[in-house]
């Protein structure tokens, strides 16, 4: 057997993840001269008093070989008379529990270790998850340091006895149990003279013959278009890599998401014309007529991918700050990136039990179940139907940082069946009677800076001249539409998504909206942005500082924050956001509210 199997080790810290592959590497003679007199050098000065320490042959950074951990995800290749593989090494500390994830979404076969004196630990069994979640279906748990517990049998039956439960809410093919001592190599490379109880083979011959491949479950053809390449006038080709199944000149595809039909009129694998594809080539199709198609989009053939703009996942949160419901994300999936909502949390996964437990918000490492809208329709799959039109990641659309990897469940019924009904009176129209271009025009600042003033003085100057205007205040919208909503970070989210959809609905119809609102957060601002339209926001920011405010402070609302009597108060008990890039500020702090409304209009006139 000369396939390659690709396989991820992990488990709790210090379990001994990383001494396992160097032994297995060490015994197995695939390391060089020069790498194994280095490792006996560097082993001199280790940890193990002189003796060999194999886990200096993954834990490169100068970090881990410090404190005695891996930090980062390292990757090896070997090979055997047998076979060929990749491992990730990936850290046990929970802090880099990311990098454990991302590891395990390369694999075909996860190993994870126990330590037999400890048994199951909270991080054995958040890994285990992590790997169920990326869709790894073989399962090997080595039962390391035996010798720590004199290579008791009934010990390693007890434990085993563990992992068979906690493995059984789990959809997996394949599961082997072995005990080892990755330090000592015993069941690593060849079977342990220590444990004749055990009657199974050693880990690297399991690896060498173990079979991962699987009936295909996914249908049909599919490729997510990575670019649209276009060389001369001529030609006209989509890049990609195929996801599933096999194409052909010749054959019919749909774009999605725009259902138009074309054949396949040339195929290009590697830079040579060929008649046939196949899952995991990248390739470049061109077909014999055109279609709207461009990066995100999907050519299938024989399959039907969902088209929609909700659906639940499970998902991994791997950002320092917590999710609630309401944020604004930007989901990777397949080559679409598109902004994206978290609309609701079903419940959290309890790691240990498997329980379903409703909650509020998710913190960093925790797993749960949501639901999530994207800003407009795109193509998905279930992960189990298709992995690459089933996995996605979640991007913090201020930092860039990733903040969390899932699987797409299933969609959403609700987002099938709704449709965006057409009106014969457009946008376009009703701005042409009024006579004016619609802009929302949002005044964001802390509580006293001056917004309500600006805006209300602002309104009717552009009513004077003519223009049809509509304010919507933060204080009157909480007296009506939105007086449901308290004052928790859920809450200001949601307030500011209905405001910004009710400004979308005012610029529908053909009216200048004015916004005044605290809006604290960045990501809501450009969530509100979003939501109206990045041609039709116009950002003003009332940058009076709080020392300003709070001397005026008309209503003591800042004496009451000061108390307690107000908690979650923006600018003493609660942040706010400097916004990154308004498109107009001004401070009004020691001017007349005519002079800073004629400052405001001398820029509003450039951009109406």
């Amino acid at each position: 057997m000369n396939d390659l199997l690709k396989f991820i080790t992990c488990g709790s810290v210090d379990d001994g993840k990383s001494t396992l592959i160097g032994h297995m590497l060490y015994d197995a003679k695939l390391l060089f001269t020069d790498q194994e007199k280095s490792l006996i050098i560097d082993s001199k000065v280790g940890s193990r008093e002189g003796k060999i320490d194999y886990s200096l042959l993954l834990d490169g950074l100068m970090a881990e070989r410090e404190q005695g951990i891996t930090i980062d995800v390292a990757y090896r290749y070997f090979t055997t008379e047998k076979r060929s593989f990749i491992v990730a090494d990936t850290p046990g500390h929970e802090e880099y529990t990311r990098n454990m994830a991302v590891g395990a979404s390369f694999a075909e076969l996860a190993i994870i270790l126990v330590d037999a004196s400890q048994g199951i630990l909270t991080q054995t069994r958040r890994h285990a998850r992590i790997c169920s979640l990326m869709g790894i279906e073989h399962f090997v748990f080595a039962i390391n340091k035996m010798d720590l517990i004199d290579f008791n049998k009934d010990k390693f039956n007890k434990i085993k006895k563990e992992i068979r439960i906690l493995l059984a809410e789990f959809d997996y093919k394949t599961l082997n149990i072995i005990p080892v001592s990755a330090t000592d190599g015993d069941n690593v490379t060849v079977k342990s003279k220590r444990m004749p109880w055990y009657k199974g083979e050693s880990l690297l011959n399991y690896l060498e013959n173990i079979d991962v491949s699987s009936v295909d479950n996914e249908k049909g053809f599919t490729m997510p278009v990575q670019r649209v390449c276009r060389p001369n006038h001529t030609f006209r080709g989509f890049q990609g890599q195929i996801e599933t199944g096999r194409i052909s000149v010749g054959d019919e595809i749909t774009a999605l998401p725009s259902n138009e039909k074309a054949n396949v009129k040339g195929i290009i694998n590697s830079g040579k014309e060929v008649n046939s594809a196949e899952k995991g080539c990248c390739v470049t199709i061109s077909l014999d007529k055109e279609v709207d198609v461009s990066r995100g989009c999907v050519l299938v053939n024989n399959t039907k991918p969902f088209i929609s703009n909700m659906f639940r996942v499970k998902l991994l949160w791997m950002d320092d700050k917590k999710l609630v419901a309401g944020k604004n994300y930007l989901l990777k999936l397949g080559t679409k990136k598109i902004p994206a909502v978290v609309m609701k949390i079903k419940y959290k996964i309890n790691v240990n039990s498997g329980d379903e437990i409703p909650v509020d918000a998710i913190y960093k490492n925790q797993i749960a179940v949501c639901d999530i809208s994207t800003s407009e329709k795109i193509v998905f799959d279930e992960f189990s139907n298709n992995p690459g039109l089933g996995s996605f990641i979640l991007i913090d659309r201020i930092s860039h940082m990733t903040s969390a990897c899932g699987t797409v469940s299933h969609s959403l019924r609700r987002g099938d069946n709704l449709t965006w009904h057409a009106m014969d009176i457009t946008r376009e129209k009703r701005a042409q009677q009024k006579g004016q271009s619609p802009k929302t025009i949002w005044f964001t600042g802390l509580s006293g800076s001056g917004k309500s003033t600006l805006a209300n003085e602002i309104e009717k100057r552009l009513f004077l001249k003519g223009m049809h205007t509509m304010t919507l205040d933060g204080d009157n919208v909480r007296l009506g539409l939105n007086k449901n909503l308290g004052f928790t970070e859920a809450d200001r989210i949601e307030n500011i998504r209905r405001v910004a959809e009710v400004n979308k609905l005012l610029n529908d119809a053909g009216i200048v909206a004015i916004s005044s609102f605290v809006s604290p957060y960045e990501r809501d601002r450009m969530a509100a942005k979003n939501i109206v339209g990045e041609d039709s926001f116009i950002e003003v920011y009332v940058s009076t500082p709080v020392e300003v405010c709070e001397q005026r402070d008309v209503k003591e609302l800042y004496a009451k924050a000061r108390s307690g009597e107000i908690t979650n108060f923006t600018g003493i008990s609660s942040p706010y956001e400097v916004p990154q890039n308004p498109d107009i500020t001004i401070d009004t702090t020691g001017i007349t509210i005519e002079e800073a409304a004629d400052k405001l209009m001398a820029e509003l006139e450039k951009l109406l």
